[in-house]
Order: C-alpha cells, then structure tokens, then sequence
C-alpha cells in the first residue's frame, strides 16, 4: 500500500466534492490516497478532474473509447495497481471489449483492428519505460489513417499528462505499484 510522506488529510476535512472523490476512489479502487493527500491543494485535483479529464480525455477531438484504450494500456505498461483497477472497468464502459483488455500489451493480437494497433503503438512510444520513443513516420502513417493532426496532436498530449502523472504518483508513493512498474526508490 501506497506509504507517502506527505500530510494525508481526513476525509472528514476535505470539501464536499473531495469527500464524494475519496468515496468514489475507496468504491472503485480500493484506495483513496492520492484524494487524501491531493486534499492539501485542492484546486489542483479540480483542475485535473475539471480540466485535463472533463476537457481533453473525455470531450475533445477524439473519441473516449480509442482514449480510455490508450489509457489502459499506458497504466498496464505503468504498472500502477490503483490505475488499473478503475481504468479497466472505464474501458468497459466505453466499448473496449474484454478480449481486448486480456490482450492490452499485445497490439498485434487480431482482436485489434489498424486503427487500434497505432494508438497502442503510441502508447509505447510515450510510456516511461521507452527513453527513445519518437513519432517516427511509419506510426505517423498508422495514426494518420485514422486521425487528422489535431487528434495525432491530442492523442499525444492525453498520453503525456497520463504518463506525467504516472511518474510523479509513484515518486510521490500516491497509489499502489504492481511488481513491473519501473519506478523503484534506490536501495
């Protein structure tokens, strides 16, 4: 379980709607940390729920099911625990199929159509563990086939923040870990 030094604040503390964040947290992923010690500056768990997911992830150019694919395949490549346990069943219900969940890391699976296969290619091109990662043209020509630039643009700036926030949630020991997340404090 995730063990972070800074203050967790009680729920009995937070605002309303942290306190309705933290319930849906424990419901869904078994775990509100990331709630009780984001509730030290609130507005920046606003701006994340109320900017980044209700602007970009789940409005925007490009549709929340190739989005939440995208995620689910970002936090299983992660190996964030907490991330899983929510992203997998938002996946579901955006229309990922459970085939498709079973066979996340393998985008050459035939449960996954072109369209698919370059956004999980993008995926692993921005993850944290692939320090040389680049849009090269071959996953440009993938990714154009099915999107215009502004949704390439998109698609990447979604995969960024997650992946930004994947980093710091772990640095910060904000969530749990599953055995392949690459980020371990040095022995």
């Amino acid at each position: 379980m995730p063990n972070p030094l800074l203050t967790r604040i009680p729920r009995s503390e937070m605002t309303e709607r942290l306190q309705r964040d933290y319930d849906t947290s424990v419901a869904l992923r078994d775990d509100a940390t990331l709630i009780e010690v984001g509730a030290n500056a609130p507005e920046l768990l606003e701006w994340y729920r109320d900017s980044f997911y209700a602007k970009l992830f789940y409005a925007g150019r490009v549709d929340v099911r190739t989005k939440e694919l995208l995620r689910y395949r970002l936090s299983m490549t992660h190996g964030c625990a907490y991330c899983n346990r929510g992203n997998s069943k938002a996946a579901l219900k955006a229309g990922v199929s459970d085939a498709q969940l079973a066979r996340i890391m393998n985008e050459d699976d035939p449960v996954f159509d072109a369209r698919d296969r370059a956004v999980l290619q993008l995926a692993s091109q921005i993850a944290i563990t692939n320090m040389q990662g680049t849009l090269d043209q071959t996953l440009h020509n993938a990714l154009k086939a099915h999107f215009d630039d502004a949704q390439i643009f998109e698609l990447g700036m979604v995969a960024g923040m997650l992946t930004g926030m994947a980093k710091f949630i772990f640095v910060y020991d904000l969530v749990e870990k599953e055995a392949n997340c690459p980020i371990r404090p040095a022995a």
